[in-house]
C-alpha cells in the first residue's frame, strides 16, 4: 500500500499547534480575518524557506501547483500572491517569533548534552552580529548609509548545537553591542564575544549578574598588571595575567580585577588578547573557547546560503522581521528533525533533500536516513556494452 503523507505534512508533527495558536491570540493574529490564517502564512513561508522561493509570485504558483495536496498539508485558506503580502504587511511579526522561541527551548533541550569540542560543564554562548545590505529606496526605515540600507541581525548562539536563541533586528546604523542590553543573564553560563563589544559598562553587568565572558581586547587596551600565572609556551599562551584597567573613565565603568591571557596560534603571526572575568578556567581553555566563537560565523554563513534573508518578499520592517524569524524556525525545525529522528547527516544536506522531496509521499525518516543503492561491480544496469567480450 502507497504511503499518503507527504513529506510537508509529516513536517508539521514537529510543530506544537497548540503553542502556535497561543502566539497568535496573544497578538490577536486571526482578528476579523475568514480565510487565510496565520497559519496558512506561516506555512507560506516556511515552504518558501525550505524550497527557495525567489518571490511572492514564485510562491503563489508552486503552491498553486499542489493544490490537491495543500488540504493534508495544513493549509486551509485561498493561496494568493495579494493576500501574502497583506498578511506579510500587517500580521505582527511577533507572532512569529514568540512561535520560533518555543521551538528553539524544545530544540536546546535535545541538543542540551551535545559535545561542542571543549570540555565544559556550563552553557556557553557566542554572540555576533551580521549585516544584510538593502535598498534604501525600498526600504527607507533601515538606514545604514547615505544612499545605502540594511538590517543588522544581533545573535546569541547556544554552542551546543548551534541554535539561536536570541536575534534582535535592527537597522544598520546600530552598534553590536546593542544586543548586551537584550540578554537575559544566566548565572555561571559563558558569554564569547569579538572585540567589537567591548563596552566596560555592559562588561561589568554581566559580571555583577554572576555570569562569565571572555571577549578579545582592543590594541589600544591600557593596564596595570596585579600578578601573573605561569603558562606552558609550547601551547601557544603567551601570558596569563591578573590586571586592572588604566584609563579612569575605564576603571569607573569597569571597577573589577580582569584576567589577562596572551596567545599566539601556530598559524599566526601576531598575538590574540583575551580578557575574561574568569579566575578558574585553565588560560588555554579560554583560547578554545574563544575559538568555538567561529560557529556564530558558519551559522550565519549557512543561513545566507540556503535560507532567503538576504531577498525580501515584503518592504516594510514588519514583513523583514516575519520573513526572518520565519527562516529562524525552519533552521531550528531542521536541527529539531536531526535530533528527534536521530538522522546522521548535517543540516545542509537535510535541508537540501526537504527542498526537493518536499511534496513527496514517503516516509521522513526513511527519506533522510536512506543512502542511494551502490553497485558493487560499478556497472549501471541501462548502460550498454561497448565491447562483448
Amino acid at each position: 500500500m502507497p504511503f499518503e503523507r507527504t513529506v510537508f505534512s509529516q513536517l508539521l508533527d514537529f510543530l506544537p499547534r497548540h503553542e502556535f495558536n497561543k502566539c497568535v491570540r496573544r497578538y490577536q493574529g486571526n482578528y476579523r480575518i475568514r480565510g487565510f490564517s496565520c497559519l496558512d502564512q506561516f506555512l507560506c513561508l516556511a515552504f518558501a524557506q525550505l524550497t527557495g522561493r525567489e518571490s511572492l509570485r514564485d510562491i503563489e504558483t508552486c503552491l498553486r501547483a499542489m493544490q490537491p495536496k495543500l488540504y493534508h498539508c495544513g493549509f486551509r485558506g485561498y493561496i494568493a500572491r495579494s493576500t501574502l503580502a497583506d498578511a506579510n504587511e500587517t500580521r505582527d511579526w511577533r507572532i512569529y517569533a514568540d512561535f520560533a522561541q518555543v521551538l528553539i527551548r524544545r530544540t536546546r533541550q535535545l541538543y542540551a548534552a551535545e559535545d561542542f569540542g571543549v570540555d565544559l560543564a556550563q552553557t556557553a554562548y557566542a554572540l555576533d552580529t551580521t549585516t544584510i545590505e538593502l535598498g534604501l529606496s525600498l526600504f527607507p526605515w533601515a538606514h545604514y548609509k547615505r544612499q545605502r540600507g540594511a538590517v543588522r541581525l544581533h545573535t546569541q548562539l547556544d554552542l551546543r548545537g548551534n541554535i539561536p536563541c536570541l536575534v534582535h533586528v535592527t537597522d544598520g546604523k546600530a552598534y553590536d553591542t546593542v544586543i548586551l542590553d537584550q540578554l537575559l543573564l544566566e548565572p555561571g553560563s559563558f558569554y564569547i564575544m569579538d572585540r567589537a563589544f567591548v563596552d566596560f559598562a555592559r562588561l561589568a553587568k554581566i559580571t555583577e549578574n554572576l555570569a562569565y565572558f571572555i571577549v578579545r581586547a582592543k590594541k589600544s587596551l591600557v593596564y596595570r598588571r596585579r600578578m601573573h600565572r605561569p603558562v606552558d609556551r609550547t601551547t601557544g599562551l603567551r601570558s596569563d595575567q591578573t590586571v586592572r584597567l588604566g584609563l579612569n573613565h575605564s576603571s569607573q565603568r569597569y571597577p573589577h580585577e580582569l584576567r589577562y591571557v596572551s596567545y599566539r596560534a601556530p598559524d599566526r603571526r601576531h598575538r590574540l588578547v583575551f580578557l575574561s572575568n574568569n579566575f578558574h578556567l585553565p588560560a588555554l581553555t579560554i583560547t578554545q573557547l574563544y575559538k568555538r566563537r567561529w560557529q556564530i560565523e558558519l551559522f550565519f554563513k549557512w543561513v545566507k546560503q540556503h535560507l532567503r534573508i538576504k531577498a525580501f518578499y515584503g518592504t516594510s520592517s514588519n514583513a523583514v522581521k516575519t520573513q526572518i524569524w520565519t527562516a529562524i524556525s525552519v533552521y531550528v525545525l531542521v536541527a529539531l528533525i536531526r535530533k528527534e529522528l536521530g538522522i546522521d547527516r548535517n543540516l545542509s544536506e537535510i535541508q537540501q533533500i526537504l527542498s526537493t522531496a518536499i511534496f513527496e509521499q514517503v516516509p521522513l525518516s526513511q527519506l533522510l536516513t536512506e543512502n542511494a543503492p551502490q553497485n558493487e561491480n560499478g556497472v549501471f544496469p541501462n548502460q550498454l556494452k561497448l565491447f562483448d567480450l
